[in-house]
């Protein structure tokens, strides 16, 4: 069990997504009570990532206000913010000033353009949106013309994820995971095709991420969430799936504990899978071999609603002050909190060599003690 995580943030508002600034040491959250009459406000909180008495810690730079409108998800390429708002996509520039941050309206992507999901292409210059339509819309950008729009599953969209070619995997809740290359249905998944215990009405894809290989930079890895598709008495587990991102063919398959997954993150090197729950735990996988290196149990008291990881880049590096990792969780507790992965130590080849010298030397004594005359 590791240690209790730190609460970095707490909002005034339950928070439903976060992501973080590779280059600013910014983390962008945000949520909201949605349009009902409630009181409860709905807003883009910019939180400035910082040490503090050697701890990282968080503070407010700017609140911007998104009126009746709750944001569910959010994507990041470079400054601009696209934010996934009930029935609508809103992009936002992030400015920063001497005095803060700061997020302002751009464009609003109507006609059903998707709150539940939003992504980047690697460039930049595409944004793919999906929602409870059950449409997926391709967007040029910058000039946000929809260059695609096509029915990719019977009702919702849960997750999208972008990989090479701007091929496009869509995982619904019609139980089906499938690839796209613009409106061509390339394949779809199956990922207990090897496990014919397991039938396939019995799981629905949860979520998916594309992520690099460390030892291979020019390959990568999708990976899946299956959660069960009814709730029972006594869950059945949930499962992780590692696949070839080019043939997409399943390399791995692993359970994941009976605690349903609700949301996933990987981090920039591909080494870690981050995953919350509906429970409000926590936990962090090793990608290669999708065994569970990092566990919290009920770290929020509600689902965890996003988890991301602070990026690897120069300025996150800085933030991680010699830890290996770190996640970022956040939850309709309205909580924002730090998980850190310490750097795992490992031994230096000199000294492997010189305890594997000291255990030969020792067997020979060992042996010359128990049969004199031996050598």
């Amino acid at each position: 069990m590791a240690p209790r995580p730190t609460e970095l943030y707490r909002a005034p508002f339950p928070l439903y997504t976060v992501r973080l600034h590779p280059r600013r040491g910014l983390a962008i959250t945000a949520g909201g009570g949605g349009a009902a009459k409630t009181g409860i406000g709905n807003g883009v909180h910019f939180l400035q990532l910082e040490h503090i008495g050697g701890r990282l810690s968080a503070s407010l730079l700017h609140c911007h206000d998104t009126e009746t409108r709750a944001t569910m998800s959010m994507a990041l390429s470079g400054d601009i913010i696209a934010a996934g708002q009930d029935h609508s996509c809103h992009i936002l520039r992030l400015c920063v000033r001497a005095a803060g941050a700061g997020g302002g309206d751009g464009e609003r992507l109507g006609g059903g353009g998707g709150g539940k999901a939003v992504r980047f292409s690697a460039d930049g210059k595409l944004l793919v949106t999906g929602g409870a339509d059950g449409f997926l819309r391709l967007w040029e950008f910058p000039s946000m013309k929809k260059a695609l729009e096509f029915k990719a599953h019977d009702g919702e969209i849960e997750d999208i994820t972008l990989g090479p070619d701007n091929k496009v995997v869509t995982a619904g809740r019609d139980l089906q995971c499938r690839v796209w290359q613009r409106d061509q249905l390339v394949t779809g998944l199956q990922w207990n095709e090897n496990l014919p215990g397991i039938p396939s009405t019995a799981y629905r894809y949860q979520a998916c991420r594309f992520g690099a290989v460390e030892d291979d930079r020019r390959a990568l890895r999708l990976y899946t969430v299956q959660v069960p598709h009814k709730r029972e008495r006594r869950p059945p587990p949930c499962y992780l799936t590692k696949w070839d991102g080019s043939t997409f063919l399943p390399l791995l398959t692993r359970p994941c504990g009976s605690e349903v997954i609700s949301c996933l993150s990987i981090s920039d090197s591909g080494t870690f899978l981050g995953l919350g729950t509906v429970t409000g735990s926590v936990a962090v996988h090793i990608a290669f071999s999708l065994q569970r290196l990092y566990y919290v149990k009920e770290a929020h008291g509600i689902v965890v609603t996003d988890v991301a990881f602070v990026p690897e880049s120069e300025r996150g590096r800085e933030l991680l002050a010699g830890n290996e990792a770190a996640l970022l969780s956040v939850a309709v507790d309205s909580r924002c909190k730090l998980h850190l992965l310490p750097a795992r130590r490992s031994l230096p080849v000199w000294m492997l060599l010189l305890l594997c010298a000291g255990l030969i030397v020792g067997s020979i004594v060992v042996l010359q003690l128990a049969f004199p005359g031996f050598l």
